[in-house]
């Protein structure tokens, strides 16, 4: 029976939960996701723990901060003259996007005072310890889905400069 290994592309299904067992994310409802193992585009200890599944195999893992999104970094946060928000409401708690050298990234509005408001560019599951149910489904050599899409879920995908997203 096959195993996932390195360079695979494997499709699962997952769910992920925070400890208090509230659900933050889950592939129920949608296609499965598909990511190529060792391709660092999913967080590492969520790769590591698909090492070695076979089709149909179910796991149940946890995931502690340094595995996952780390811990949230005080050298994240940053302030911005008001001016930048050129008259646009906006909310504490509220995801914006900004451009940045390396492509668009999405912040969450910490605080808001008359002259600046303060960014977290820190992901918003940093210092969270995961837990993830995880099947798998499919184990192939090349993508089995399309590439590609429009979505807030990826950055790559959103309009530049500072647009609220979500």
């Amino acid at each position: 029976m096959s195993k996932v290994k390195n360079g695979d592309f494997v499709q699962l299904h997952y769910t992920g939960t925070l400890q208090d067992g509230s659900v933050f994310d889950s592939s129920e409802g949608r296609s499965p996701l598909e990511f190529q193992v060792g391709g660092g585009g999913i967080i590492q200890g969520f790769n590591d723990a698909v090492m070695d599944m076979a089709i149909e195999e179910e796991k149940n893992v946890v995931l502690t901060p340094d595995q996952a999104y780390g811990e949230p970094r005080e050298d994240l946060k940053r302030d911005f003259p008001a001016t930048m928000l050129e008259g646009h409401p906006v909310e504490v708690g509220q995801q914006l996007r900004f451009s940045s050298p390396h492509g668009p990234v999405s912040g969450t509005v910490l605080e808001i005072q008359p002259d600046k408001f303060v960014v977290d560019f820190n992901h918003p599951l940093a210092g969270q310890t995961l837990e993830f149910k995880i099947k798998v489904v499919g184990i192939s050599d090349t993508p089995t889905q399309a590439q590609g899409g429009c979505s807030c879920s990826t950055p790559s995908s959103c309009s530049s400069g500072c647009d609220s997203c979500g």
